[in-house]
C-alpha cells in the first residue's frame, strides 16, 4: 500500500487530511513537528510526504530543505502561506506541488495522486533519453551530465524528461505543466520557472547562462538541440 507522511501540528486538520486520504486508499503517517518528520521520512521511507510550513520549533521549510539533502521522496506542501514568494520559496526547495489553506480536502487528494503518478510514469518503461552530454534513463529515473550523475525530485526529473524528448521544439508553461500534472484542477504557471529554475542549477555548468534549458521569452522552454 502507498504510504504518505502528513506532518501538521494542527490536530483538526491533521484528522481530516488523514481520514480523506485513507479513504482514497492510502496508509498515512501523521506527526506534528519538523524533528519527527525528518526522523520519519528517515525511518518510514513514506511515498509521499504533505508537510506543512507552520510548524513549532522547526519551520516546514528548513525541514523540506534538509530532506532534499539526501531523499527525492516527493513533497506536497500545505500551507497558509499563500503570498507568491513563498509559493515560489517552497517549489525551489523541491516541493513537487503546493496547496494553500483554507483547502478542499478533495483538491488534496488529487494533487497527490497526480505527484505520485508522474513518479510512477517517470519510472516506467525502459527509455534512456539523450541529449548533448545529458543522458536520462527513465526506467532507473536517473540523469548523467557529461557521466557525472545529477539528483532530481520526481517533477524535476518529468519536466526534464519532457523537454528532452523533442529537441528544439518549444514548449509552453501551460503544456509543461499538464505534462508533469495531469490533473484538470487550477495550475500555477510560476511552478515551472521554479521548477527550471532547480534543474538548471543540478545539470547547468552555469545556470545564469544556460546551455541545455533555454528560455523562449514571452513563451516558455525548450531542450537545446545543438
Amino acid at each position: 500500500m502507498t504510504t504518505v507522511l502528513v506532518v501538521e501540528d494542527e490536530i483538526e486538520i491533521a484528522r481530516v487530511v488523514r481520514d480523506y486520504l485513507r479513504n482514497a486508499g492510502f496508509e498515512v503517517i501523521v506527526v506534528g513537528d519538523g524533528g519527527s518528520a525528518v526522523a520519519s521520512v528517515r525511518s518510514s521511507k513514506p511515498d509521499l510526504l504533505v508537510l506543512d510550513l507552520g510548524l513549532p520549533g522547526r519551520d516546514g521549510l528548513d525541514v523540506a530543505r534538509e530532506i532534499r539533502r539526501w531523499s527525492d521522496t516527493p513533497i506536497v506542501m500545505l500551507t497558509a502561506r499563500g503570498d507568491e514568494t513563498d509559493r515560489i520559496v517552497g517549489l525551489e526547495i523541491g516541493a513537487d506541488d503546493y496547496v494553500v489553506k483554507p483547502f478542499s480536502p478533495r483538491e488534496l487528494v488529487a494533487r497527490v495522486r497526480a505527484v505520485l503518478r508522474r513518479t510512477r510514469a517517470a519510472a516506467r518503461g525502459d527509455e534512456v533519453v539523450r541529449a548533448g552530454d545529458v543522458e536520462i534513463d527513465t526506467a532507473k529515473m536517473r540523469v548523467s551530465v557529461g557521466g557525472t550523475h545529477v539528483d532530481l525530485t520526481p517533477t524535476e526529473f518529468q519536466l526534464l524528461a519532457t523537454l528532452a524528448r523533442e529537441p528544439g521544439r518549444v514548449f509552453t508553461r501551460s503544456q509543461l505543466l499538464d505534462a508533469v500534472h495531469g490533473v484538470a484542477i487550477e495550475s500555477y504557471e510560476r511552478a515551472i520557472d521554479a521548477h527550471v529554475k532547480n534543474i538548471r542549477r543540478k545539470i547547468e555548468p552555469e545556470p545564469g547562462s544556460p546551455r541545455y534549458v533555454v528560455t523562449v521569452h514571452g513563451v516558455g522552454y525548450r531542450f537545446a538541440d545543438a
